[in-house]
């Protein structure tokens, strides 16, 4: 028995890195999987992958910083599959690495279309069909940047603690409906995008590894599926009290 056995999902920025493994993980653990993400190649890859392995999932282009595209993507999911019970807000970019003071109205905004506004419109047009089917989870990913600061890509740090805070105000408000909202928080994960960061390292992915891991208790970088493994609790009836929570999923960064 699957932990997400009979369940419908939902998951933004599904084409590559976290998002992929969490759709991955949920139909291995029995979801319907709506893989949406802007990419529509490697999207489809991802869908059709989850198929191949027996698990159900569709892939549906998606641009989260456009509401329209959002709200017709959630409406034909919810049609496919019957209905919605988990969302998961993946999507995200990470922006230009500049002090507030350089920043540029455009710069901030392209950022904020994403990563705050992406969330903003799932959220809304999910709610009323987990209304509908009488509750369900939101899990939202943050960061530990939005959770503590430091002297990089500010944009990005102010965005994610935008997240952490809706993530909040959301669980107090849906509640009563039985919609549980909850965020994760991971430090460096070893994504594609981190993977090709680290190749232009000087030393390399290990000498990346132990720059970026040097304040963790566990000094190596994380991987998606560990992170995955967080989202598919939260997500799963197993967390059927928890709202509200922000999980790091850090090695330990945050407790230090």
């Amino acid at each position: 028995m699957g932990r997400l056995d009979g369940k419908v999902a939902i998951i933004t920025g599904a084409a590559s890195g976290m998002g992929r493994a969490t759709a991955e993980l949920f139909a291995a653990e029995g979801a319907r999987v709506a893989v949406t993400d802007f990419d529509e190649e490697r999207g489809r890859e991802v869908a059709d992958a989850i198929t191949a392995a027996g698990g159900s999932a569709r892939f549906h282009r998606m641009d989260v910083s456009q509401e329209e595209s959002v709200a017709a993507v959630v409406e034909a999911a919810a049609r496919d599959f019957g209905g919605l019970d988990i969302l998961v807000n993946c999507a995200g970019i990470i922006g230009v690495d500049k002090p507030t003071h350089e920043v540029t109205e455009a710069e901030w905004d392209a950022l904020f279309a994403v990563d705050v506004k992406g969330v903003f419109f799932a959220t809304k047009h999910v709610v009323p069909h987990l209304i509908e089917r009488g509750g369900g989870s939101i899990v939202n990913f943050s960061s530990i940047y939005g959770l503590v600061g430091n002297d990089e890509f500010t944009p990005y740090h102010v965005a994610k603690g935008a997240v952490t805070m809706q993530t909040r105000q959301d669980a107090a408000t849906y509640g009563r409906y039985g919609i549980r909202v909850n965020s994760v928080h991971p430090s460096t994960v070893l994504t594609p995008l981190v993977e090709g960061i680290a190749a232009e390292f000087d030393g390399g992915l290990p000498a990346y590894e132990a720059m970026m891991t040097a304040n963790q208790s566990i000094r190596r970088l994380g991987r998606p599926i560990e992170v995955a493994y967080g989202v598919l609790y939260l997500a799963s009836d197993e967390s059927a009290w928890v709202t509200g929570v922000a999980l790091p999923i850090d090695g330990g960064y945050t407790a230090r």
